[in-house]
């Protein structure tokens, strides 16, 4: 299957988030809106960006562990966003820093 045809079988209601290392996670779009970075990359009335077109987006600088916990954090935020109570995101203390970095970047 060409590369082409891969990105037009996935629905317009999921974003591909590509790592590092050349890891791609398919995502729910509504998911990947959580951060603002990603928001303005993937909508907009001007398609200026190729990632509006491809719904692929590539992250150069997220290893694939921690866009692993990114993607987490995403949907964990979407499913307790109307929530009284919201259980604590766990986030072990090796990977805090590259979280924060990530985030920083992400706009989260």
């Amino acid at each position: 299957m060409s590369e082409e045809t891969a990105e037009s079988t996935i629905p317009a209601e999921y974003v591909t988030l590509i790592s590092a290392e050349g890891h791609e996670f398919v995502i729910d779009r509504k998911c990947a809106m959580v951060s603002r970075t990603l928001k303005r990359m993937l909508s907009g009335p001007d398609r200026m960006f190729v990632e509006q077109i491809s719904g692929r987006v590539t992250l150069p600088e997220i290893s694939t562990k921690v866009l692993e916990k990114v993607i987490e954090y995403f949907y964990f935020k979407v499913k307790y966003s109307n929530s009284a109570e919201v259980p604590e995101f766990k986030v072990e203390k090796d990977m805090a820093l590259e979280l924060l970095v990530a985030s920083n970047f992400l706009d989260t």
